[in-house]
């Protein structure tokens, strides 16, 4: 069974989330934000990660990079519902640039959510 762990800082999201993963067999643990999350990496070992983008302490971006230095074959799945930094920039785009292998833009349903784990843990 995979371990998942999933990183966003809202709550309502964090339990869509864990509620669609669950039904699909995978073992999932959350974090609130990048700073939890690097803590929930250390006691344990997990097949992919699932992150916001726009969180505070530690945003996405940031999180992403630091898991790259110190993790740097866990697979990682960046999801945001847009935005950017000044609006210039989207953030997706960017998280693939610095270590994301997948991104998914909400909102998004079940089937897609399905596709996209299911694609990082094969790989």
């Amino acid at each position: 069974m995979a371990r998942i762990l999933i990183v966003d800082d809202e709550a309502p999201i964090r339990a869509m989330l864990r509620e669609m993963l669950v039904q699909d067999g995978y073992e999932v643990t959350e974090a609130e934000n990048g700073a939890m999350a690097l803590a929930r990496l250390r006691e344990g070992a997990f097949d992919l990660l699932i992150t916001d983008l726009v969180m505070p302490e530690k945003n996405g971006l940031n999180l992403i990079l630091d898991i790259r230095k110190e993790w740097p074959d866990l697979e990682i799945v960046a999801i945001s519902g847009g935005g950017g930094i000044t609006g210039r920039f989207e953030y997706l785009p960017i998280a693939k640039l610095v270590g994301a292998g997948r991104v998914l833009a909400k909102p998004f349903d079940k089937a897609q959510l399905q596709s996209v784990v299911r694609e990082a843990l094969a790989a």
